[in-house]
């Protein structure tokens, strides 16, 4: 069996990792690595298993073989260890609206157990890089939707993770808003190390940001390299061409996700 002993170079390891929901197969046998402080991006069409490999990367869902380590961590065998070592923010909104900025970060610490003192510095901390320090005591419901993704950004970094898992974190933002949590996002990549695991649809984001880039389609990775080697893997000048060349150009219908599949199983079970 593989040694299963997380490398120093790299940060999370995937073996053979594989979810069924019933005879469904939404992630099939797959294998990758991510390396210290990269920025990877994870690729696929609609219903592809990326955010059902998230899911079970983030102790969300139990996968129903294969291993992962987080930071030479086992998320199944040590879930809070495991938690502590990254921070996600969700293709869904996920903050209480009725809540203050303030409010939001400290309920997080919290729930993280940080101190006090640690906790106060670095809230300032977050809320400023990601400006929103002056809204410190705004109702989050009056917030527009780049202000919340940026304030689930701040939070996410709350507990001082090691990675940051972001599933579609710019869906439906204007190209400029867009711009400026790619900024955030790329100077805490530098500036404290932390590496970022993320999902898009905007191929140009990946393009622009990523240092890898995997690409899983029917719950198989069919492509792992940088984005200029896939492009010239498959003679395309752009990683939006490169995709539709790995993956076709058919329109993917949205279908059932993680949780979806679970209430079914489960009412298919309860009968």
């Amino acid at each position: 069996m593989e040694n299963l002993q997380a490398r120093n170079s790299n940060i999370i390891e995937v073996f053979g990792l594989t979810k069924k929901f019933g005879d469904f197969v939404a992630v099939d046998n797959i294998s990758f690595t991510v390396g210290r402080g990269e920025i990877f991006a994870f690729l696929g069409p609609n219903g592809a298993g990326k955010t059902t490999s998230i899911r079970m990367m983030t102790t969300l869902l139990a996968p129903s073989k294969g291993a992962i380590l987080l930071n030479g961590i086992n998320p199944w065998e040590n879930q809070d260890a495991a938690r502590k070592s990254f921070g996600i923010v969700f293709q869904d909104p996920s903050l209480d609206e009725e809540l203050t900025t303030y409010e939001n970060m400290e309920f997080h610490g919290i729930l993280y157990r940080i101190p006090k003192e640690v906790r106060k510095k670095r809230m300032e901390e977050l809320l400023r890089i990601v400006e929103l320090w002056d809204r410190k005591n705004s109702l989050v419901k009056t917030f527009s939707g780049g202000m919340k993704r940026r304030l689930e950004i701040a939070r996410g970094l709350l507990h001082h993770p090691k990675i940051l898992f972001l599933d579609e974190p710019t869906l439906g933002l204007d190209p400029q808003t867009r711009n400026h949590i790619w900024t955030y996002i790329k100077n805490l990549n530098k500036t404290e190390q932390i590496t970022i695991f993320f999902t898009t649809h905007y191929m140009e984001e990946a393009e622009n940001v990523a240092r890898q880039v995997a690409i899983i389609d029917h719950g198989k990775i069919i492509a792992q390299a940088t984005p200029s080697k896939l492009m010239a893997k498959t003679r395309t000048k752009t990683l939006e061409k490169a995709f539709l060349k790995l993956t076709g150009d058919t329109i993917r219908e949205e279908t059932a996700n993680a949780i979806d599949n679970l209430r079914l199983q489960r009412r298919i079970h309860n009968r």
